[in-house]
């Protein structure tokens, strides 16, 4: 194995124990389940398919839900379908403008959504998951593409929601004006996380990693974190 592709490989393993770290932090509770809730895991989670490849992005996120499921104990039929959400909203993230076989997947969600029968009751719900194929054509702004990530993953795990409980229209129609500030702070909270990844990656010089740097902070924030030199020493 390649020097570079053994450090790639512990850079990931490092950047997967983060977000295991951040999948510890509860951000919101899951409204309508006991004992769920969002984690920071949703702001950092998709980003390492950006840094990384939309590949090791996928195996980073489904490493950290396996890990997380069995420490907890929460191998059950939902606690599976929670699994994929970030696995999807990764390779959303991380995909190229021109691939647009992933928009897919919110097309699919509208459609077992509508399917049904409570879902055909709240038909104006999974109108949202137009978002992440409209942002599909503006994913060289990263808010918008962080927007379809998290509308990517919130398809998906709204789909997975409605098949694993029994609920009623009204709540659905209830999440609607949530799910818009819900997801606004998501799509902040991955476009932050993205340009401090790209920012340390790009100060470390890490010419394996993938750098846009369009997203990295000047050189000045740099300046803040690095030694003082000898003479401010002396001083």
């Amino acid at each position: 194995m390649k020097f570079e592709n053994k450090k790639k490989i512990l850079f990931l393993t490092a950047f997967t124990a983060l977000a295991l770290i951040c999948y510890q932090i509860n951000f919101s509770s899951l409204l309508g389940t006991e004992n769920q809730s969002f984690t920071l895991f949703q702001f950092i989670g998709p980003i390492g398919a950006g840094i990384f490849s939309p590949v090791f992005g996928a195996i980073s996120v489904i490493t950290v839900e396996l890990i997380n499921a069995v420490s907890k104990g929460s191998i059950d039929l939902f606690g599976i379908a929670r699994m994929f959400p970030m696995v999807f909203a990764a390779i959303y993230f991380g995909t190229k403008t021109k691939h647009k076989a992933i928009a897919l997947v919110p097309l699919a969600s509208m459609l077992l959504f509508w399917a049904h029968p409570i879902g055909a009751q709240a038909w104006a719900y999974p109108l949202y998951w137009l978002i992440p194929i409209a942002t599909l054509w503006k994913k060289d702004n990263l808010l918008l593409r962080s927007l379809g990530t998290t509308f990517t993953a919130h398809a998906v795990g709204s789909v997975a929601f409605l098949y694993a409980f029994s609920t009623v229209p009204a709540l659905w129609w209830g999440l609607i004006p949530i799910v818009f500030i819900e997801r606004m702070l998501f799509a902040l909270g991955i476009s932050i996380s993205f340009v401090a990844a790209n920012t340390i990656v790009s100060h470390l010089g890490l010419p394996f990693m993938n750098v846009d740097k369009r997203y990295v902070l000047p050189e000045r924030f740099k300046n803040l974190t690095a030694a003082p030199s000898p003479e401010l020493r002396s001083q």
